[in-house]
């Protein structure tokens, strides 16, 4: 009987690694570095020879894997092939077949965040739901949508890129970094607080502690919030209302049940829960007011649980 998966999240930097039994539990994990050289061609090599020792290592036979889950920073299609992943140096990548022929067992492939959020709901924040959206507030913003049980990937693999939903019409000389401007990132991600921040203290009129910082980052407007500077606040309300506005055009397509906000962001906890949960009604309606708001539980080990129920 094949109990054992591998659940594999492959990051720019470093490839987080799981092993876990068919019930969902945790049976080691490790790490290995990313290595990007030679436009990546070492990465997948590097993660089936890693599972094979390690496997053996624990005592496991490969005999006894049901299969392996990746998720990948990038966009994947229904064949498990990446056309394009910049992050790793790769182009046009046929992940699956290339993964199974080097470890031998069935893999399974999608985006790292959309396996994320799939984590998050076996096994985490959204644990008992099959209708949720998970949010992550990082560097740039990214998401995962599940309706029904299911991975929304689309049919290009482009589904949930939330991150690139444009927000603000008005927006002229800020360009994100997909090339268009007034994008959800832009605004809601950790890198957007910061910069909101800044732009707002160009007007010399403005009192705030976070004058006093040589360099500001999100953590430090949060960080003012809870020393109760005016100007954070009011920067974080802003933030409030742009992310419930962001967050009420997934619901007007997917009316999810829960909404599970994770990433870097997400450490400055029920001040985003509540800001969010103040501001979502102004943007819905009827019993769309029933979502949930709740901080991510799973961390950094999301992207491995995720991977391991694709494999289920």
């Amino acid at each position: 009987m094949k109990e054992y998966i591998f659940g594999v999240d492959l990051g720019g930097t470093t490839v987080k690694i799981g092993i876990f039994n068919t019930e969902g539990n945790l049976l080691h994990k490790w790490e290995i570095p990313t290595r990007r050289e030679e436009n990546g061609d070492y990465i997948l090599p590097d993660i089936a020879a890693s599972c094979k020792a390690t496997a053996k290592e624990q005592g496991y036979d490969m005999d006894d894997f049901k299969g392996l889950g990746i998720g990948i920073p990038g966009a994947v299609d229904k064949n498990g092939i990446s056309p394009s992943c910049v992050n790793l140096g790769w182009g046009y990548k046929e992940v699956k077949r290339e993964l199974e022929e080097m470890i031998g067992i069935p893999c399974f492939v999608d985006n790292d965040a959309n396996v994320a959020a799939y984590g998050e709901m076996w096994m985490g924040a959204g644990k008992g739901s099959e209708d949720m959206v998970m949010v992550t507030l990082g560097t740039g913003i990214g998401g995962g949508v599940i309706a029904n049980g299911r991975i929304i990937s689309g049919a290009h693999g482009y589904g949930a890129e939330i991150g690139h939903m444009r927000i603000n019409m008005h927006e002229k000389e800020a360009r994100c970094n997909c090339g268009k401007y007034g994008c959800f990132e832009q605004y809601c991600s950790a890198t957007g607080i910061a910069n909101e921040a800044k732009k707002g203290l160009k007007d010399p009129e403005v009192k705030s502690i976070l004058r006093d910082l040589d360099e500001i980052t999100a953590k430090d407007v949060f960080d003012a919030v809870k020393a109760s500077d005016a100007f954070a606040i009011g920067q974080i309300e802003q933030f409030g209302r742009r992310l419930a506005r962001g967050l009420s055009f997934i619901a007007g397509v997917t009316d999810p049940e829960i909404f599970v906000i994770g990433g870097g962001v997400s450490k400055a906890g029920n001040i985003i829960i509540d800001v969010v949960k103040r501001y979502y009604p102004e943007f819905i309606y009827g019993n769309q007011k029933l979502v949930k708001f709740v901080l991510a539980e799973l961390g950094n080990d999301a992207g491995i649980y995720g991977c391991a129920k694709l494999v289920l």
